[in-house]
C-alpha cells in the first residue's frame, strides 16, 4: 500500500512508472475504482492522479467509462521530435540562455545520471535506462534556469518513451535491445560543462536523429 503522504503525487508516479515499464499497455482501460482498490486508497487522490497523467498526455478520458492509456503513433513521435528540435535549437541560440547554478556539484550529479544511463543503454536494461535518462535530462534542463522550458521538454520525453516502450518490450530480451539505444549522455555532459555549444548542438542533433531512426526501425519490425 502507498503511504498517504503526498498521495496524489505518489500515485501519479507509480502509474507513470507502470506505463513506462510497459506493464500497463497502450489502449488499456481502467476506472478510478479499480485503481483505488489496487492501491488500497480512496477515490479522490486516484482521480486527481489520473487527471494529472491525462494532462501529461499519458492517459485519455473515456466519457462515462474511465481512463485509457494513450497510444501514440509513429506520426505522433515524429511530431514530438520536431517540437523538441524547434525548442532546443531555439534555446541554444537564444541570447538570454544562461547556465544557472552550474557549479561542480551540479555536474557531479548529472555525470552520475549520465554514467548510469549509458551503462543501462549499452546493457539493454530498459527500465533502468528510462529512469536515469529522464533524471539526466531533467537535471541538465535545470541548468538553464527556466522551469517552463524544462517542464515542456520533460513531458515530450516522457511521451517519447511511452511510444517506444511497447515496441522495445516486444523484443523481449535485453541482448536484442543492447546497442540500439542512444548512449551519448556522458559526451553531452562534457560538452555542456565545457560550454562547447557546437559540440552540444551536434550531440543533441545526433540524439534526435537516433531516436527517429530507432522509431522507424521498431515500427517496421512490428508490422
Amino acid at each position: 500500500m502507498i503511504q498517504r503522504t503526498t498521495l496524489r503525487e505518489q500515485l501519479a508516479d507509480a502509474l507513470r512508472e507502470e506505463i513506462l515499464a510497459g506493464r500497463l499497455a497502450p489502449g488499456g482501460e481502467f476506472t478510478v475504482r479499480e485503481i483505488a482498490e489496487q492501491y488500497g486508497v480512496s477515490a479522490t487522490p486516484v482521480r486527481e492522479a489520473l487527471v494529472d497523467l491525462s494532462a501529461q498526455g499519458l492517459l485519455e478520458v473515456e466519457q462515462h467509462r474511465g481512463f485509457r492509456i494513450r497510444e501514440y503513433s509513429l506520426t505522433d513521435f515524429q511530431d514530438m521530435i520536431e517540437a523538441q528540435t524547434i525548442v532546443v535549437e531555439g534555446a541554444l541560440h537564444h541570447p538570454a540562455l544562461t547556465l544557472r547554478g552550474a557549479g561542480p556539484e551540479a555536474y557531479t550529479s548529472i555525470r552520475r545520471r549520465a554514467s548510469a544511463a549509458r551503462q543501462a543503454a549499452l546493457a539493454g536494461d530498459l527500465d533502468v535506462l528510462i529512469a536515469y535518462d529522464l533524471r539526466f535530462w531533467r537535471e541538465l534542463d535545470a541548468l538553464v534556469g527556466n522551469p517552463y522550458l524544462g517542464e515542456f521538454l520533460d513531458r515530450l520525453r516522457v511521451r517519447s518513451w511511452a511510444f517506444c516502450v511497447p515496441h522495445l518490450k516486444r523484443l523481449a530480451r535485453a541482448d536484442a535491445i543492447a546497442g540500439r539505444l542512444w548512449a551519448g549522455h556522458l559526451e553531452l555532459t562534457d560538452a555542456v560543462e565545457h560550454n562547447d555549444v557546437r559540440q552540444a548542438a551536434r550531440l543533441l542533433r545526433d540524439h534526435r536523429a537516433h531516436q527517429l531512426a530507432l522509431a522507424f526501425d521498431l515500427a517496421a519490425e512490428d508490422r
